[in-house]
């Protein structure tokens, strides 16, 4: 494993932290039009009031790792997908005020305003998300180092079907997260919800799943090509227990943060397939790992950095989960 090796990693794994951090963030934006009681809403603002804005982090790693690890990389796929990107930034800007603004709302109409706003914010971040990763695995025309294709080019039916695959699993994550921190009546309505959200996330998945191979020949060979498939076997069954697991945590009261944790796992799988599918491409199909690198010096210089800050970022992340672990009480908060 060579240090560009390790930077795709890297990169992959801010990725995915950040899908995990943020998902169920955003899937309460998601959730929020089936509560539609101020005191429900209140509560699910408070269970990710100390944290929502740390979960960005990542975001911020993810991106600034691409750009300083593979600028090629970098270079070509903005271009690609300038508009799912910018609708992603500005709907998580909007958000966020929409967030800190909902509190100090005085007129009720205000408050619907920015609620609103937040449900908007969510959605289209969600939406956005799922687009662009669609559009990258469906391929991104290059010519020469520059991007080759047009303005509407990431705009297809299988970018769409990943968007609205990735608002459906943000939903889930956001519902099994409400269902460990809230109790009583709204549990009730979340784990219904938590159903409504798995259904749709494992329609998604399956139907990604099933459209991805025969998006390139590579893709299909991989996981159906002999002897390939006896190697990427393993994943599928993994996700089909997964999924069963998961209805079964849903479907009958049990241990509250049963069903995030399978969650997460199943994203993980869902990640660990796109790796698969991906690998060694950054660009599938034009640019490997290795043409997009940086330097090596630059590499090099970078992961020191890296190797002291993610720790730090891990360890305060970490502690802040802690100290707010529990129970939401409506009237005092955290117990």
């Amino acid at each position: 494993m060579d240090i560009t090796t390790i930077w795709a990693f890297l990169l992959a794994f801010a990725v995915f932290t950040y899908v995990v951090l943020d998902g169920f963030d955003l899937g309460l934006g998601i959730l929020y039009p089936f509560f539609p009681k101020k005191e429900d809403r209140d509560l699910m603002m408070n269970s990710v009031a100390p944290v929502w804005d740390g979960n960005e982090t990542w975001l911020i790693l993810g991106g600034g790792g691409l750009f300083a690890a593979f600028p090629l990389a970098y270079a070509i796929i903005l271009p690609a997908l300038y508009p799912p990107i910018i609708a992603m930034l500005l709907a998580l800007v909007f958000r966020g005020v929409a967030f800190e603004f909902r509190w100090r709302a005085v007129r009720p109409w205000t408050q619907v305003l920015w609620d609103r706003a937040f449900i908007g914010g969510s959605v289209v971040a969600a939406l956005a998300q799922g687009i662009t990763l669609g559009a990258l695995l469906q391929g991104i025309e290059v010519d020469g180092r520059a991007y080759g294709g047009g303005w509407w080019d990431w705009l297809t039916p299988f970018t769409i079907l990943t968007g609205l695959s990735v608002v459906a699993g943000y939903g889930l994550l956001g519902a099994c997260w409400l269902n460990i921190k809230v109790e009583g009546e709204i549990q009730k309505r979340v784990r219904h919800w938590t159903r409504i959200f798995a259904f749709l996330t494992v329609g998604g998945i399956a139907a990604v799943s099933a459209a991805t191979p025969f998006l390139d020949a590579g893709y299909f060979e991989r996981w159906y090509g002999w002897p390939n498939i006896l190697w990427v076997a393993p994943v599928p069954v993994l996700v089909g227990v997964l999924i069963f697991s998961l209805a079964k945590s849903i479907m009958w009261h049990g241990i509250d943060w049963l069903p995030f944790v399978l969650a997460l796992a199943l994203f993980l799988l869902c990640f660990v397939g796109l790796g698969i599918s991906m690998w060694p491409y950054i660009i599938p199909t034009e640019i490997t790992i290795h043409q997009a690198a940086a330097p090596r010096s630059s590499q090099v210089f970078m992961l020191v950095g890296a190797a002291i800050l993610i720790p730090i970022i891990l360890g305060y992340t970490a502690y802040a989960y802690w100290v707010f672990r529990g129970k939401l009480d409506p009237n005092e908060g955290y117990h």
